[in-house]
């Protein structure tokens, strides 16, 4: 997407000048009475998002006033700039504030997040306005994070009919082109030969084949990082139907597997010095004469057995069959993303993805790198106490428990079954919709957490610009 961003200021540049309720009266006392007339006849009090165009003499625009939030680099916010493309004129501006190489490089992230348009069934909206690129500011890093987006966002977004198990494997395999990795794609009726039946079991009854996706990228002497990712296509709730209402946005269930390549996507481009492998298991989760049932008893590639509690709770047999194939290569660590659990949502809200971790080191790491990124996480705990939820009187484990409490933890850990405890392990379960627009976060589709595993990878792992 263009995020029309350009090098250098001209003589008609247009400053943009960030104020808050706070600074606005300091900066009032400097500017001349028109100006101060002019912001008082427009009663613009600074507030986050609001803008003030100040004319010159003549009539034309003179500067731009910009409402954030109280903070220490006022314009540095991530989402302060986010506003501004779709309200300014045709023109080429520039931000008139002192920051940081880090806030300028946060800045710039919001300005061209807040280009993105899903247009591939519609005419887009034109951008007139050109920002000159502040100061410091990281141009391969906001590059490679609004592209990183707008891959997890633009397969989010795609219809079913337009994306399925196939479509998905695709996007994967240009990905991996892109980047000169390895992919491997097993796919139907192999996936029994492969042992990997619980993905198989799920995906069967869509006439649409599952599959399993394995990128590999990367140096063999370097720490292996394995990124698992949910891609469940599209989601009815097998013969547990949901509701209309309930299949609504079903299209976002294979989000976690979006989030999943738009984090490897991060990784490659960013050359981070890990050994990189990605694991997707892509199904539609259909109803057939040959769909799982409610009580079936399904064998895993771990070897225990998995009595169907639900067969809407899918996801976490796909991703057991992935996480065990993760885990048996005894990588540094496993991070996996899913759109796992309603129950979370409840938990925390549809903007916070919830974080189980089994490894405290890791967990305060990715916080942090969440704080940081400004793409927060949230951790709930692994109460192993409730692993007696997920007992069953008729096989190894059940896939949804008893009790009907504390969904999204007895989902987490019915996952931990199939990682070693040896093993670092980071799971999001995530909303990956926005369920309304905000400036730089349209409605649909949306990246959440992928920025603060990034950045956690980043400061683990060190960086190297990519030739």
């Amino acid at each position: 997407m263009p995020f029309r961003l350009v090098a250098k200021a001209t003589p008609k540049s247009i400053p943009l000048t960030p104020v808050s309720a706070a600074t606005l009266p300091g900066w009032l006392k400097g500017s001349d009475a028109r100006i101060a007339r002019w912001i008082g006849e427009s009663d613009f009090s600074a507030a986050p998002g609001a803008t003030c165009f100040l004319p010159d003499a003549d009539g034309g625009l003179e500067r731009v006033l910009f409402g954030v939030e109280e903070q220490e680099e006022p314009g540095g916010g991530l989402w302060d700039l986010a506003p501004l493309p779709a309200a300014l004129p045709k023109g080429r501006y520039y931000l008139d504030a002192e920051l940081s190489p880090a806030a300028a490089t946060c800045a710039t992230t919001g300005w061209a997040l807040a280009h993105y348009q899903f247009d591939k069934f519609k005419e887009k909206t034109s951008f007139k306005a050109e920002l000159v690129w502040p100061t410091g500011a990281d141009q391969d890093e906001v590059r490679r994070i609004a592209e990183a987006t707008g891959l997890a966002r633009d397969l989010i977004n795609r219809p079913a009919n337009d994306l399925g198990p196939e479509e998905l494997a695709e996007a994967a395999a240009a990905l991996a082109k892109d980047y000169k990795a390895k992919i491997e794609i097993i796919e139907g009726e192999a996936l029994l030969a492969e042992n990997f039946p619980m993905i198989h079991a799920v995906g069967r009854a869509a006439d649409r084949a599952p599959r399993l996706i394995d990128i590999r990228w990367g140096k063999k002497s370097h720490p292996k990082v394995t990124i698992v990712g949910k891609g469940v296509i599209f989601d009815s709730g097998g013969l547990d139907i949901k509701p209309a209402a309930g299949m609504l946005m079903m299209k976002k269930d294979m989000g976690g597997s979006a989030h999943a390549l738009g984090l490897a996507k991060l990784v490659m481009d960013a050359g981070l010095p890990v050994r990189l492998r990605v694991l997707v298991p892509a199904v539609e989760n259909a109803i057939s004469g040959n769909a799982f049932r409610p009580m079936d008893i399904l064998p895993s590639r771990k070897g225990l057995t998995v009595e169907v509690g639900n067969t809407d709770a899918e996801g976490r047999l796909v991703l057991a069959d992935a996480l065990t194939e993760a885990d048996s290569e005894k990588p540094e660590m496993i991070l996996d993303f899913a759109t796992l659990t309603g129950a979370a949502r409840v938990a925390l809200g549809t903007d916070l993805p919830a974080l189980f971790c089994n490894d405290d080191d890791l967990a305060a790491d990715l916080l942090e790198g969440g704080l940081e990124a400004r793409d927060a996480l949230w951790r709930l705990p692994l109460h192993q106490p409730y692993r007696d939820m997920l007992k069953s009187p008729n096989a190894d484990l059940s896939s949804t428990g008893s009790g009907g409490y504390g969904g999204a933890i007895t989902a987490a850990l019915f996952l931990e079954h199939f990682v070693s405890p040896q093993t670092r392990w980071a799971h999001v379960d995530v909303m990956a919709w926005n369920l309304k627009s905000r400036p730089g976060r349209p409605e649909g589709g949306e990246a959440m957490g992928m920025r603060a595993l990034y950045k956690m990878l980043r400061k683990r792992y060190g960086y190297r610009p990519v030739n």
